[in-house]
């Protein structure tokens, strides 16, 4: 069984088939224990997370039914009882959990040398993405903390990736496609960087400089600050058209991948 919150909650059986976890407190209970990556959740926390401030008469009972109804779907040995409450079993060595996968595949990406392998590796752990991390569940007290860390580590893995692919020679792609992700994350330095290098070994000087003009003007307007030296220098290396440009990226100090755990 495989557990999907890379985008809508969602679990498959072993044959890879969509498997139906009905009512919407079933499945708030089942991401509160995945957001948990395994460990036990308090009673109390579980009855505070799936009700709020209008718990059912019978709180106790009320959580019991839906375990109860989430062990009919999963099985009784996954979700298990262990004072003070409940936790999901899960099997650390399967990747059972798409985030898992997820991070394993950057972990593996990153040491390899040759930039196309690395990139496929990057694109094969993206196009496990199908949406916002826990998107049903978007809301949700419970999720929110494991959902805005896993869209951090998706962003900082897109920036990897675009650094592979310009390593490997993909400008003239790469100078297009980056336009509309830094129109989302245009504070972004490190994907400024990519995007202005990319435009200009793609030939398009003049939209590299406005690029780095836009950022500057954003930092100063929204944060009072200057963009980095590093980024300075590439302003300067584009308006010279330094040689170096056209050497090999190097590689920027990849962000470790922490537990989404709350």
């Amino acid at each position: 069984m495989r557990f999907g919150v890379l985008g809508p909650l969602a679990v498959w059986d072993a044959e890879g088939e969509e498997v139906t976890v009905p009512e919407v407190k079933v499945r708030a209970l089942l991401a509160d224990l995945l957001a948990h990556e395994g460990r036990p959740v308090s009673a109390d926390r579980l009855i505070h997370d799936l009700w709020g401030d209008e718990p059912p008469g019978k709180p106790s009972g009320a959580l019991q039914a839906k375990v109860s109804q989430l062990r009919r779907v999963l099985g009784r040995e996954r979700v298990v009882r262990q004072p003070p409450g409940y936790r999901l079993w899960l099997d650390g060595d399967a990747e059972e959990v798409d985030a898992e996968r997820f991070r394993t595949l950057v972990t593996e990406a990153r040491p390899v040398r040759d930039p196309r392998a690395r990139a496929a590796l990057l694109t094969e752990a993206l196009q496990l993405w199908r949406g916002p991390a826990y998107a049903d569940f978007a809301d949700a007290e419970f999720a929110r903390g494991a959902a805005q860390r896993l869209a951090e580590q998706r962003l900082s893995v897109m920036e990897e990736q675009a650094e592979a692919r310009l390593e490997a020679g993909d400008q003239v792609l790469l100078a297009g496609e980056l336009a509309d992700l830094v129109a989302r994350h245009p504070l972004r330095e490190r994907l400024r960087a990519v995007q202005i290098r990319a435009l200009y070994l793609a030939g398009r000087q003049s939209e590299a400089l406005v690029s780095y003009d836009d950022l500057r003007s954003r930092l100063a307007g929204e944060l009072g600050v200057d963009p980095s030296p590093l980024l300075g220098a590439l302003r300067q290396a584009v308006l010279r058209q330094d040689p170096a440009l056209t050497a090999t990226l190097p590689p920027t100090p990849p962000p470790t991948l922490p537990s989404t755990s709350t």
